[in-house]
């Protein structure tokens, strides 16, 4: 089953989500200890729900969270880059309402702001391209998080954050943002579980081959970010699906944002 998407259709992943990977945090000095990275001989043991903590106010400025059940993240001011599984359609759209400047969603500091149109990747139909833009009614005055416009930070070890569900099929996210950290897994490892379906040009993958540590339903759409040389927080990919969350030896799937990165800077430039 595709989608991690909370309450949109058609959902492109289901899975356990970053509060999930913080359920058992006395045990997480533990079991972070037994996390492995994707290697050439996966092991067989079973999933632990660990690490994910609770992201500090004002920890990512640059996070908001989508009406539908989505995450995001600030491209520019008044333009939010999410998946384009959370968007029905290209066009004028005041319907989402998108919330930033709070990790916690019920906060009555939180900045809402609605949308006034969206452009959704050009070909998008369900496999690959899955990126899409909001136009918003007026600027946020947050940080904005800048994208990768080359592969070479397509590696290493990548930061998640999200409002997605605690566990694989709840269907309910969490109002506090939490996060996460993930390493890089290459194509080819990928591809063992996923096969064909893994859009290589357009999508990379992360996750531990222990699993416990991972985006999920309701975390779509937010970025998947590490820092850049300058130790600026850059952003990488954008989450889009895989087969549940947080499985031992099933790794996230996520939109390959430099490979778009001219599409989205004229796309955005056209809003």
């Amino acid at each position: 089953m595709k989608g991690r998407l909370l309450t949109q259709s058609p959902p492109r992943r289901t899975g356990i989500s970053l509060a999930t990977r913080a359920a058992a945090v006395g045990a997480v000095a533990l079991a972070v200890a037994s996390l492995q990275p994707f290697t050439a001989h996966a092991d067989s043991r079973s999933t632990r729900v660990v690490g994910g903590t609770t992201a500090a106010q004002n920890e990512f400025p640059f996070m908001v969270h989508l009406s539908m059940g989505c995450g995001g993240a600030l491209y520019k001011k008044d333009v939010v880059l999410t998946a384009a599984h959370c968007m029905d359609r290209s066009g004028p759209n005041t319907g989402i309402t998108v919330t930033a400047g709070v990790n916690d969603l019920t906060s009555s500091s939180a900045i809402k702001v609605k949308s006034t149109k969206v452009k959704v990747a050009t070909g998008y139909d369900g496999t690959g391209k899955d990126w899409a833009l909001i136009k918003l009614a007026r600027p946020i005055d947050k940080p904005t998080l800048k994208i990768a416009t080359t592969d070479r930070y397509n590696r290493g070890m990548f930061t998640i954050a999200g409002w997605g569900d605690t566990r694989e099929g709840a269907n309910t996210g969490t109002t506090k943002l939490r996060k996460a950290t993930v390493p890089f897994v290459a194509d080819r490892t990928c591809k063992r579980h996923y096969g064909n379906r893994l859009v290589s040009k357009e999508e990379l993958c992360a996750g531990w081959q222990s699993g416990g540590i991972d985006t999920c339903q309701g975390d779509s759409g937010g970025p998947m970010f590490r820092k850049d040389d300058a130790g600026k927080w850059i952003q990488v990919g954008i989450v889009s699906w895989g087969d549940g969350c947080a499985r031992t030896g099933v790794p996230g799937v996520y939109t390959e944002v430099s490979h778009f990165a001219k599409d989205i800077a004229r796309a955005a430039n056209a809003l």
